[in-house]
């Protein structure tokens, strides 16, 4: 029997792992500058083409501004908008003890974050919280790569930037469909549901977490 290879690389989501998103506050914020509800703001813009286009970074902030003023008839300046759209992140417990894991592995494994994101959001969160993405050996966003998460090609720069085999790297996210397109390339890993299943998860593939709950 074969033995698997050891976990040299390991590859972190962003959002609902070291960091909380909730997108359904800016769709209240902006229903107050707009003739619709939040419910109607929620499916008709953050589900939508435009926001997959926004993360692949197909159309500016300025044009994304722009639409989302036409579409939605919103009555807001473009700081203001800048201002609601950004204001949905939260960082809990949870994404602590998460972030003390990562710093800890950056010692002994390569690391990288891949993250479905856009310009606005990835500019704001460096500037605020600066500290989620200094541990890591490279960043991987969509807007950048031109590719979101679950197209192979991100998955696949990560490994060629961490010189890894998909054998040889763990990758965890909170969305299921993204895991299993990753698993779908031999990269191991798991669903993100809090930190206890993170490092138990980790242990299981022999990575040294050295982590410990109070």
């Amino acid at each position: 029997m074969s033995l698997r290879p050891k976990i040299k690389a390991a590859i972190f989501d962003l959002g609902n792992v070291l960091v909380d998103v909730d997108a359904k506050l800016a769709a209240v914020r902006v229903s107050r500058f707009a003739k619709k509800s939040p419910q109607e703001i929620y499916g008709l813009f953050f589900e939508s083409q435009l926001t997959k286009d926004f993360e692949e970074g197909k159309i500016s902030p300025e044009d994304l501004f722009l639409k989302v003023k036409s579409l939605l008839d919103l009555r807001a300046s473009y700081e203001e908008f800048l201002t609601i759209w950004n204001q949905i992140f939260f960082v809990s417990e949870n994404n602590r003890k998460v972030a003390e894991l990562v710093i800890r592995l950056s010692a002994d494994y390569r690391l990288a974050m891949v993250t479905n994101t856009n310009i606005l959001h990835y500019n704001y969160l460096i500037r605020e919280l600066p500290g989620l993405f200094t541990p890591f050996h490279h960043i991987i966003t969509s807007f950048e790569a031109g590719a979101r998460k679950p197209e192979p090609a991100i998955y696949r720069r990560a490994l060629s930037l961490l010189k890894a085999d998909p054998e040889e790297t763990f990758y965890t996210d909170d969305r299921a469909e993204l895991v299993d397109a990753a698993n779908r390339l031999g990269i191991r890993g798991s669903v993100f549901t809090g930190f206890e299943k993170l490092n138990a998860d980790l242990a299981g593939e022999g990575v040294q977490t050295d982590a410990h709950s109070p």
